[in-house]
């Protein structure tokens, strides 16, 4: 038989071909099913995908760092200083007085939050903070007051 007489079959409906490609799986009962037949599975977390990835920010930076680490990384914290301008704002008399509870209410959170976030010892979230200062009128930056300027 020469070189000629053979055929090469090139594309998707090959059979025989090399491994198994690689495949998604959504929901529990693919996954259990795929560990029964005994595929290998590896279970991956996407933290970047679709519109996120043009968005980068110092989370990923920070997320690289703690891979790299051996050591314990301490999550970021709220800033002292930050907790005291909520607070002030939130205790001083006028349109913005109002206890925790309350503030919590607006914000959608728990009064628990808001105390760990005016005592400084909350682990930043940005969307908290972002709601707790739209409803004080502070900048979500400096915690300083945005109707003074």
């Amino acid at each position: 038989m020469s070189d000629w007489d053979t055929v090469t079959k090139i594309g998707s409906k090959v059979s025989g071909g090399g491994s198994q490609r690689e495949t998604v799986v959504r929901g529990k009962g693919a996954l259990n099913e795929a560990q029964r037949t005994g595929a290998i599975v590896g279970t991956e977390k996407k933290f970047a995908t679709g519109n996120a990835i043009n968005k980068a920010g110092s989370e990923g930076q920070r997320l690289t760092k703690v891979d790299r680490s051996d050591d314990i990384v301490a999550p970021q914290k709220v800033s002292g200083e930050m907790g005291a301008n909520i607070r002030n704002r939130r205790s001083k008399e006028g349109p913005y007085k109002m206890t925790q509870a309350q503030l919590a209410q607006k914000v959608n959170s728990q009064a628990n939050d808001i105390k760990l976030l005016e005592s400084g010892d909350a682990i930043k979230n940005q969307a908290l903070l972002n709601r707790v200062c739209r409803v004080l009128k502070l900048s979500p930056k400096t915690g300083l007051p945005l109707d003074d300027k």
